[in-house]
């Protein structure tokens, strides 16, 4: 364990996480909502700081990023927990994972990014959970990442608050965030969050940084598959971010707690893909088909 940032102390030997818009007031003994938060005596603590639960090589297209080194490997890596609580989740092993269950090597930062080297890959990759909740480790190593010549990428919800993004977003160079939803409706209902802060972060990371950003939406039958809901998408989109921004429309399959909806039939998925060419995106893929 080590003592995590982005928390205050409250009453009753309470913390405060202020890692994401959750603010997550956590009892002595007990978790926040990611399940990896924990009040230690009241000191917050990170259970995952340096003990990754999914490492993998993969093609940097899988995250998915097309625009970002592509062609090349990434060293990626990831642990369990999440501050999302989504019924459709599609890597539930790790969101709602816990740690205590089978003893996992430590592998400080150091290592990481030497495994990324000895493996010739050219970027280090946070993702299959939520990379921002275990944000000190993702800092550490991204630094060391940088100064090795690395590229750095995250996968994520982009659910995170502006103090825990201004130390992390910086140290990024790549990153693909999903868009669940062009709803706040959806994003409570089906996710427990809401939707205003990861559009925001989506701004602060191409606007105001200038990092590369690729936009993943699941597509739920059903849920946000709408003519309606896709047009606020782009339309949001080509506001805020313009038209050559890279947006992955990808079919969904039940899953985790959510067996309502169909897998998403490929031809839907094209006619997104086709309505978001003809006005004017020049950057659209299809995903899961």
């Amino acid at each position: 364990m080590k003592t995590a940032k982005w928390w205050q102390t409250a009453d009753n030997d309470s913390v405060i996480c202020t890692l994401c818009p959750r603010r997550c007031t956590i009892p002595e003994g007990k978790t926040g909502y990611c399940g990896i938060r924990k009040n230690e005596s009241g000191t917050l603590v990170s259970l995952a700081y340096g003990l990754p639960t999914a490492l993998q090589i993969d093609p940097i297209e899988k995250k998915p990023l097309r625009h970002f080194l592509p062609g090349t490997k990434t060293f990626s890596v990831g642990t369990f927990g999440c501050n999302l609580g989504c019924l459709f989740c599609q890597n539930s092993h790790l969101s709602r994972g816990a740690y205590g269950r089978q003893d996992f090597r430590y592998i400080p930062p150091e290592e990481l990014v030497k495994l990324t080297l000895q493996h010739k890959c050219e970027s280090l990759t946070f993702t299959y959970n939520e990379p921002s909740i275990w944000a000190e480790y993702a800092v550490d190593c991204f630094r060391l990442a940088k100064a090795a010549g690395l590229k750095t990428v995250l996968v994520s919800n982009g659910f995170i608050s502006r103090e825990a993004a201004e130390e992390l977003y910086p140290l990024t160079d790549a990153a693909n965030i999903d868009v669940k939803a062009m709803s706040e409706e959806f994003y409570r209902t089906m996710c427990n969050a809401n939707l205003q802060p990861v559009l925001e972060s989506c701004i602060y990371l191409k606007r105001e940084l200038g990092k590369h950003l690729e936009i993943t939406n699941l597509v739920i039958p059903g849920k946000n598959d709408s003519p309606e809901q896709i047009k606020a998408l782009l339309d949001w989109v080509e506001q805020e971010l313009g038209l050559d921004q890279v947006i992955h429309f990808s079919a969904y399959f039940p899953a985790y707690k959510y067996h309502e909806s169909p897998r998403t039939p490929a031809q839907l998925i094209r006619k997104i893909c086709a309505e978001a060419f003809h006005r004017g995106f020049s950057r659209i893929y299809a995903g899961n088909i």
